[in-house]
């Protein structure tokens, strides 16, 4: 709705009646999944038995709650291991490729860029599965012909940080790169003239003006990896990740302490979120 274009008082009703119903569509499934989180029942269903924190805090079973939960808190570490390592990764990825694509103009650019790009359309189980056909392909090879036993190339968490990295890589370039292509390129050949060699001027000119971005894309790749399922599922071995624990979990029968996991998620997600916009609106 355009506020300088003159609205009939039923539009206006339409309208904002509309905005009110697609913010109750988004919130009130995330509402039953943290209200039941609190429920005194087995089930995470009606009817409501009363509140309680045992799914929270509880000890033992059949009440086992989340942070007593050592198989759901093991899982928690994986997911913070394979998050940060995809996390890393990525950034230190993006930047190269913010730079490349940015600043230096060579053959094949374009198609370059595209290939890129390519990761984001390609459906997470399909990247997943041509990463594991890929990756055991290479480690049987090695074992056959040379008696290499490359684990890292097997399903594991190794395998998982690369197939996070493969797509999550990409996003980070998006927003850098767009970061990077307002930056005033003669604020760095004012610190050149000033003596500055080439990467002392992007330490300290460029890189603190691409600090919002960085984080940003930082917040977006943790949450996006932590929370990733069907690339993960390809690619798991053993050592199970939160969102692969939790479908485990459901398979058996679900209790309130996926709720109470679901509900931690949802506030440290929000956390994050209000940290990057903070950030972005503190450094324009």
């Amino acid at each position: 709705m355009i506020p300088s274009i003159p609205q009939s008082r039923r539009f206006r009703i339409t309208y904002n009646a509309y905005v009110v119903l697609f913010f109750l569509y988004l919130a009130a499934p995330l509402v039953v999944v943290g209200t039941f989180a609190f429920n005194d029942s087995l089930f995470p269903s009606l009817p409501w038995n009363g509140g309680t924190l045992d799914w929270f805090l509880g000890e033992q079973g059949p009440k086992l709650g989340l942070f007593h939960d050592e198989e759901l808190l093991e899982s928690v570490g994986i997911s913070l291991v394979v998050a940060t390592f995809t996390t890393v990764l990525a950034l230190a990825l993006a930047c190269c490729n913010a730079f490349l694509f940015e600043r230096e103009s060579f053959p094949g650019k374009n198609l370059l860029y595209i290939l890129m790009l390519m990761p984001l359309v390609i459906p997470g189980v399909i990247l997943g599965v041509s990463i594991l056909v890929f990756s055991s392909s290479i480690a049987n090879w090695f074992e056959l012909q040379l008696g290499w036993d490359l684990e890292f190339l097997l399903p594991g968490t190794t395998l998982v940080i690369i197939g996070q990295f493969a797509f999550i890589s990409t996003i980070c370039t998006l927003i850098v790169s767009a970061r990077l292509r307002k930056f005033d390129q003669s604020l760095e050949e004012a610190a050149l003239n000033l003596g500055a060699s080439k990467l002392e001027a992007i330490y300290t000119v460029t890189l603190p003006y691409l600090k919002p971005a960085l984080i940003g894309a930082g917040i977006v790749s943790f949450l996006m990896s932590f929370e990733n399922f069907n690339t993960t599922l390809m690619l798991v071995g053993s050592d199970a990740p939160l969102t692969i624990a939790m479908f485990d979990r459901l398979r058996e029968g679900a209790t309130p302490v996926l709720n109470a996991v679901s509900l931690m998620l949802m506030l440290v997600s929000s956390v994050l979120a209000i940290i990057s916009l903070i950030v972005q609106g503190s450094k324009r």
